[in-house]
């Protein structure tokens, strides 16, 4: 750049300082450079063909293939490593550089990270809830994502709204009632009730247990089984709500159910099927198993260590 230009532009941020308030009295006196007769005027600035044609060369390391190779060099038994891995979703063979992630995995782990964080922070999708035919009510919690993950006894309580839309929409005292709650995973509900609502339902219907109206909790913890179980009195609560997810994994969904639940129950009156997903425990097989619970629990009118006691 030639100094003719040079001076042009300093000229150009002191007026633009000065117009904004941002330097006060005049521009300081600048000593021209005389430019070298000789060059040529500075050409416009063209696109750098660098940028364009930038290549990133480093694989996804998140596909499964990325994942299973090991990051160790010259492992001592390349075969038991590779086992080892194999064996196990803990992080382990990634190899390290100095005492630092190797790029790969650190890339990996972020990405990983990133589907946690998607999943806390968003919503179930509204028109999932739509088509089940779920309607929606609200915990006590009234500042979001953040005071719900920061204030859970909010979580376990209805709102003064939530209570009376309950009891004017739903069926009191049924046999079973299902209630969904988005928990800690919102991909968690949208990844399995459509598939598990539907085998709960059919599988009260076969064993002769009326059904109650099921509805969405947002901002739901645990919890609130108390409080619904005070509203609709029914024999058996299921709450069918998103566990808490771990890097990379966030569709594992909870089945809390509840004998006679009320106030001042704790999970020693709970059972849960956890884990409920697509690797996991089946969610067609979850909620069968639900319904059998929920016939056991009926039977020895007992649930959680009661129910196990009872059982012998």
């Amino acid at each position: 750049m030639d100094a003719k230009r040079l001076n042009e532009i300093v000229e150009a941020v002191v007026r633009e300082l000065t117009a904004a308030g941002l330097s006060s009295g005049p521009a300081p006196a600048q000593t021209a450079v005389p430019a070298p007769a000789a060059l040529p005027p500075a050409p416009a600035a063209a696109p750098s063909p660098a940028l364009s044609a930038l290549v990133v060369d480093l694989e996804d390391p998140t596909t499964p293939a990325a994942r299973a190779h090991p990051g160790v060099q010259n492992p001592a038994d390349a075969d038991g490593l590779a086992a080892l891995m194999e064996a196990t979703p803990a992080r382990i063979g990634y190899g390290c550089a100095g005492a630092r992630y190797r790029t790969a995995p650190w890339l990996t782990f972020q990405a990983d990270q990133a589907v946690t964080q998607d999943t806390l922070y968003r919503d179930v999708d509204e028109n999932l809830l739509s088509s089940l035919g779920l309607f929606k009510v609200q915990t006590r919690v009234t500042g979001g994502k953040q005071e719900y993950l920061l204030r859970p006894d909010l979580g376990r309580q209805l709102n003064e709204e939530a209570r009376q839309t309950i009891q004017q929409r739903c069926t009191r005292a049924p046999q079973v009632q299902v209630c969904v709650g988005d928990g800690l995973s919102a991909q968690a509900i949208e990844s399995n009730l459509a598939q598990i609502l539907p085998v709960i339902r059919q599988g009260c219907q076969t064993a002769g247990l009326s059904f109650g109206t099921p509805f969405f909790i947002q901002y739901c913890r645990v919890g609130v089984m108390n409080d619904i179980g005070d509203l609709l009195q029914p024999l058996v609560l299921m709450l069918l709500i998103g566990e808490r997810p771990g890097l990379g994994r966030a569709d594992s969904m909870s089945v809390y159910m509840g004998f006679r639940p009320q106030k001042g129950h704790t999970d020693a009156e709970r059972d849960v099927i956890c884990n409920v997903f697509n690797g996991g425990t089946n969610p067609l097989e979850a909620g069968a198993y639900a319904v059998q619970l929920a016939q056991k629990m009926i039977r020895f009118q007992a649930g959680g260590v009661k129910l196990k006691l009872a059982e012998g």
